[in-house]
């Protein structure tokens, strides 16, 4: 038998080793996440990347999310936030968010996922070599009017007059210009209605009904998709085809939308994220551009405009809405 004395040693070491040995595991590192909203889906396909690159949120990783609700002069206030508590990594949704982490630290690696050009935009020195923190994935979202207007064509070759509606935006003016070597191209007339706010939304629609304009493109910018509801009600009151650039605004009773996957970028900037905490470098990642589109046909929306759509479509369509 052990004598008490001994055995209350024995259970004080066995005590003390296993509180010792936690103290002695290295911390799991902090990734800090900065957007305008949290979106279930892009959250999921981040988590996706991640876990291709061995890391599982709660078990050997951790993430701090910071959303302004739709507030973007908050985004430097929270930047700071992560900042200060020395987050591994700093993973942005959009301009506004990557330029405040930027302004915030240039020793921390921030990847982003922009619809916008970075290097227009002053975050990388080229695509190929990023240089300085900041890597991520560049969606080209606004390169791709010329696309869209191809594909209205396709769907309504005897439409004569179409209309692209945008934000003030410098970034616009890429699309501004595919837009209309694509109306060129094919023979057609082509104008550009600005509106920033809910009134000027409603104004504008009454401007392209004023003007005759048979079919519609909707520049994807962040405004735009969170009004999507607004426009597609608007579109189908005044029985106007519109393409858009995300396909929720297909979900929301849009006619159709052409654009790069998202949810699959997300994932991509999860891979990246894992890469860099293994010790990779941003300024040595390139600024990777997304292989995956979605176009998407609202079946039932183009029922009620009366738009028969041709096989050509449905067999290039990645998902038809029944």
């Amino acid at each position: 038998m052990i004598p008490r004395r001994e055995f209350v040693t024995l259970l004080g070491g066995a005590v003390a080793w296993p509180l010792a040995a936690r103290a002695q595991r290295p911390a799991i590192p902090v990734i800090g996440w900065l957007s305008a909203l949290l979106d279930a889906n892009s959250l999921a396909a981040f988590r996706k990347g991640l876990s291709e690159t061995g890391y599982v949120e709660g078990r050997n990783l951790s993430i701090e999310y910071r959303s302004t609700d739709g507030n973007s002069n908050r985004l430097p206030e929270l930047a700071e936030d992560l900042v200060r508590r020395r987050v591994a990594v700093i993973v942005t949704g959009a301009l506004g968010a990557t330029r405040a982490a930027k302004d915030a630290t240039e020793t921390i690696p921030i990847v982003f996922r922009a619809g916008n050009d970075p290097v227009q935009y002053g975050l990388v020195a080229s695509l190929n070599r990023p240089g300085g923190n900041v890597t991520g994935i560049y969606d080209i979202n606004e390169e791709l009017g010329g696309k869209r207007l191809g594909l209205l064509h396709d769907l309504l070759p005897a439409a004569s007059h179409f209309a692209l509606l945008k934000q003030d935006s410098a970034a616009s003016e890429s699309m501004i210009m595919g837009v209309r070597a694509g109306a060129v191209a094919i023979g057609r007339s082509f104008e550009v209605i600005t509106a920033n706010n809910d009134r000027e939304i409603e104004a504008a629609f009454g401007t392209m009904v004023q003007k005759r304009v048979d079919a519609l493109l909707v520049q994807p910018q962040r405004p735009f998709f969170n009004r999507r509801v607004q426009l597609t009600t608007l579109a189908a009151y005044h029985r106007l085809p519109a393409i858009y650039g995300w396909r929720e605004h297909a979900e929301s009773g849009g006619l159709m939308s052409y654009g790069p996957d998202s949810p699959d970028q997300y994932r991509l900037a999860g891979i990246y994220v894992g890469r860099i905490l293994k010790g990779e470098k941003p300024s040595d990642l390139p600024v990777m551009r997304p292989t995956k589109f979605e176009f998407v046909i609202n079946l039932q929306t183009a029922r009620a405009l009366g738009i028969e759509v041709p096989p050509t479509l449905f067999a290039l369509a990645n998902e038809v809405i029944e």
